[in-house]
């Protein structure tokens, strides 16, 4: 679902900016369809993706009826480029250090920015055409949607969470009670995004074409408590951790056959916990509060 357009000035609407292409547009058409120009940011698994869905990103005027344009098109279509975004730590991979470093050795965010140039779509394949009026309400019913849809932000929690009792676990403190309340406190910020989410489901109503629409003050309500709870999650999981989340040598000098002995005498907690267990989670905590998942956890929460 490719919605969010670059926008330009801000204060401008889409026929209003000096470069008319900051806004995804029609700029041609034939007997077969038309041709699309534009980009689309911010674009979470498009690399993953077979088909991408064209949509407009804001409520639009009747000067921008070339800009109202929902359409279907192959992920691999002509004239569409696809440009990676880049995240924090990402080069790690390439330094040669294993997994530990990583935090997360299989899971990753695939952002990227998708240019299109004069991209075909056939006219089965186009579903707005300069019906503008309509432009605000699919744009409504889109983020009534998505902003429920936000509770997958919990799954992210649970694993940080658990990861936070399990640094605590390692380090010899797990039932020190400002550790238990700050985990309590973490799980009662997750479960409230959880709750807001299933109740805008719960509370959903039947529309004439038999499709569901969940509650959309709920929906809200739900995306409202992501902007904010994960931070806090976020803020207590480092806490816990303490500062060797961001000061903790790399997997290299571990591996390391002079420095490494050194570091798995140094680095221990509790009797009966693996040194190497220990660095791992506290890449995981890292990979997720500021790493290359923080862009999935955080900053999308926030802007998404």
């Amino acid at each position: 679902g490719a919605m969010t357009d670059p926008k330009g000035d801000r204060s401008k609407g889409p026929s209003e900016q000096d470069d008319p292409d900051l806004f995804t547009r029609i700029v041609d058409s034939d007997e077969k369809g038309v041709y699309v120009s534009g980009a689309k940011a911010h674009q979470t698994g498009c690399i993953n993706s077979h088909w991408i869905i064209l949509m407009p990103t804001i409520r639009l005027t009747q000067n921008d009826k070339e800009y109202a344009i929902v359409g279907a098109i192959p992920a691999d279509v002509k004239g569409l480029t696809y440009i990676y975004g880049r995240q924090s730590c990402d080069t790690r991979v390439m330094e040669g250090g294993g997994d530990i470093d990583l935090g997360n050795a299989k899971f990753g965010g695939q952002e990227a920015m998708m240019i299109l140039d004069r991209v075909f779509i056939p006219w089965d394949k186009l579903f707005m055409n300069g019906e503008f009026e309509f432009a605000s309400m699919l744009v409504e019913r889109f983020t009534c949607y998505h902003r429920r849809s936000y509770v997958c932000k919990t799954g992210l929690g649970d694993v940080l969470i658990g990861a936070a009792a399990t640094i605590a676990d390692y380090n010899g403190v797990p039932n020190v009670s400002h550790i238990k309340d700050k985990i309590i406190e973490m799980t009662h910020l997750n479960e409230t995004i959880f709750a807001a989410g299933i109740a805008s489901s719960h509370q959903g109503h039947k529309m004439k074409s038999g499709v569901y629409l969940n509650d959309d003050m709920l929906a809200q309500v739900c995306k409202h408590n992501v902007t904010r709870f994960p931070y806090e999650i976020s803020r207590l999981a480092q806490d816990i951790a303490g500062g060797l989340m961001v000061t903790l040598p790399s997997e290299k000098d571990f591996r390391h056959p002079e420095a490494g002995p050194m570091l798995k005498k140094y680095l221990v907690g509790r009797k009966g916990v693996d040194v190497e267990n220990r660095m791992r989670i506290l890449r995981l905590i890292e990979n997720m509060t500021m790493g290359r998942n923080a862009v999935g956890y955080l900053t999308e929460s926030m802007h998404g």
